[in-house]
């Protein structure tokens, strides 16, 4: 069998020259084989990113708030110097000024007929919303609902459309390593992109040191910038996975954290039906189960740490040191994963809670309430 046949059958189309028993180096270079007629335009310099931007880019919008506060127009600490009040009076009793406190954040359609999902800290006291597409028209806009516990918030555009959507992926689908885009309008300037992966999963918010939210966060380290708060975060496919919330300044800057769009879609469908969350709760703290020894891996499950007095799980029969091991038959992997199973199962239907006690394993019958109704108890 001849060399040239030998190359042709490893996919080089080079030809061997041989002469006087000296091959020609060129010949022996391997030459990149393309479809029979494809010219070699066709090897396309688009990225990834540039076909997933173009999927959701028209369904990213730019909000712009303002608020009316008031101020006596001086420092509070300046009122109470005694000497200021020597010299001037007491300036408390003196009008108040009125002024315009402006914001911006970024926010997706996820419906035709005009509703888009964003932070509620965007909203926040916003006595007038525009909405700004990414085609230059500008509308106005209202709150239909929102949520501080989990800082999301609905606003229903004042014209009907129809209006570009964003297609909504599937965030229990991540994996850490994933593309990450980031899309918004930080500072205001409008549609950046940044690009990044999946630095983590289910990152509670207590871990960075922030209270008084139900969260449990995607973390990344595609850039997220204020101004950014509220618009998408995409897969490699332009599908909608999170919705950026915040980013840490200071020690640890450059870590982004996204609301995953399951949880998301699941809190807009109640703003948008009743104009509020629903947010179950049974009442105890939990933290992880000890590893058996030093430096092993963590074992599944969640310590009960503290039982609220009179609420669902002190009723239920729920004691501080139980291991909750399963809810309705599904293990549970950890404390996070007791706190989403509860809030999957919804209000005012019993839940099936086994738990360990010390060499005992029991079912208990545990029915949340609202977190409104736990914390009027």
């Amino acid at each position: 069998m001849s060399l040239n046949v030998i190359f042709r059958r490893l996919g080089w189309t080079g030809s061997l020259a041989v002469l006087a028993g000296v091959a020609s180096l060129p010949a022996l270079i391997p030459q990149p084989v393309l479809a029979q007629g494809a010219p070699a335009a066709a090897l396309s310099r688009q990225s990834f990113v540039t076909t997933a931007v173009a999927r959701t880019g028209p369904a990213v919008v730019t909000l712009e708030t303002s608020r009316t506060v008031q101020s006596s127009g001086l420092p509070s600490g300046l009122l109470m110097d005694p000497l200021f009040r020597h010299f001037f009076g007491n300036a408390r009793g003196a009008a108040p000024r009125q002024r315009v406190q402006r914001g911006q954040g970024s926010g997706v359609l996820f419906s035709s007929d005009g509703l888009v999902l964003t932070n509620a800290h965007v909203v926040e006291g916003a006595d007038q919303l525009s909405v700004g597409l990414s085609d230059g028209r500008r509308v106005q806009g209202r709150v239909i609902g929102k949520d501080a516990l989990t800082d999301l918030a609905v606003v229903r555009l004042s014209d009907p459309g129809p209006w570009p959507t964003a297609d909504l992926g599937d965030s229990d689908r991540l994996q850490v390593g994933d593309w990450a885009i980031a899309v918004g309008n930080p500072y205001g300037l409008e549609r950046t992109v940044t690009l990044g992966i999946i630095s983590n999963l289910n990152r509670n918010v207590s871990q960075l040191g922030i209270s008084g939210k139900r969260l449990d966060l995607i973390q990344t380290d595609a850039a997220i910038n204020p101004g950014n708060s509220g618009g998408p975060l995409l897969n490699a496919d332009g599908e909608v996975v999170g919705i950026n919330t915040l980013v840490r300044s200071g020690p640890g800057a450059g870590l982004g954290f996204a609301i995953p769009i399951n949880r998301a879609r699941s809190i807009a469908a109640q703003l948008v039906s009743r104009g509020r969350a629903s947010h179950p709760m049974v009442g105890i703290s939990l933290s992880p189960v000890p590893a058996a020894a030093p430096g092993s891996a963590p074992r599944s499950g969640a310590v009960v740490r503290s039982v609220q007095r009179l609420g669902p799980a002190q009723r239920a029969g729920v004691r501080v040191d139980d291991v909750i091991l399963a809810i309705n038959g599904a293990a549970m992997q950890s404390p996070a994963a007791v706190v989403s199973a509860v809030e999957r199962h919804g209000v005012g239907e019993p839940l099936q809670m086994t738990v360990r006690r010390g060499e005992r394993q029991l079912t208990l019958s545990v029915t949340p309430v609202d977190v409104t109704a736990l914390v009027q108890s």
